[in-house]
Parts: structure tokens; sequence; C-alpha cells
């Protein structure tokens, strides 16, 4: 699976995500893209994965009718977002095409 990594997801997490090719949009030189922009581009490059730390982004953006699926972190916390690395990873594996979920750590 390509996913793609917005500004604020920390880059260790690509650790993580095993047997999955990872990119920043930072890397992808997509750093100065808005959210809406970001997302088409992504779409364009067969990204099938976002993942974000921007709650906001469902308010900001009509999600419907994309293939890009995308996964909310709670926070941009490095330490926080390693302690559930696991739970990350079951839940980049487990979104269908367009999928917008936002995960909750519980602590």
């Amino acid at each position: 699976m390509k996913i793609l990594f917005d500004q604020g997801t920390p880059a260790p997490l690509r650790r993580a995500l095993t047997g999955h090719l990872v990119a920043t949009a930072f890397e992808q030189g997509w750093s100065n893209l808005q959210n809406g922009d970001l997302i088409r581009v992504a779409e364009a490059d067969d990204f099938e994965v976002l993942i974000t730390t921007d709650q906001n982004l469902k308010y900001q953006q009509n999600l419907r009718g994309r293939k890009l699926a995308i996964l909310v972190l709670p926070t941009t916390s490095w330490p926080k977002i390693q302690k559930h690395a696991e739970k990350i990873l079951t839940a980049a594996n487990s979104l269908k095409p367009g999928e917008y979920r936002e995960l909750d750590f519980g602590d």
C-alpha cells in the first residue's frame, strides 16, 4: 500500500508501517499544498492512504467520491503515537478506498 504522511505526522511512524511504501508530503515536494490540493495530487500519484493529524479535515474538504482513504491521528506527539503504532498499522491495513477514519488513543 502506498501511504502519504501529511505535515504534522511524525516521520518515524513509517518504521511501524511495515510492508508499505511511505512518503511524506515534504519528501514529495508537496508541503506547501493546502489539503484539497494535497488530496488531489496524492490520488493522482496513486497514494492509497493519507495519514494526517488535521482533525478539521472533514469540515474543510468534501471527501465524497475520493479514492484516497484518510486516517486521522489524535495528536502530533511522537511519544504518544509511538505507543499506538500497532493500532495505527492495523487501522491502515483495514481502510477501504475513500474511507475516512479518526483514531482515538483513549489516553
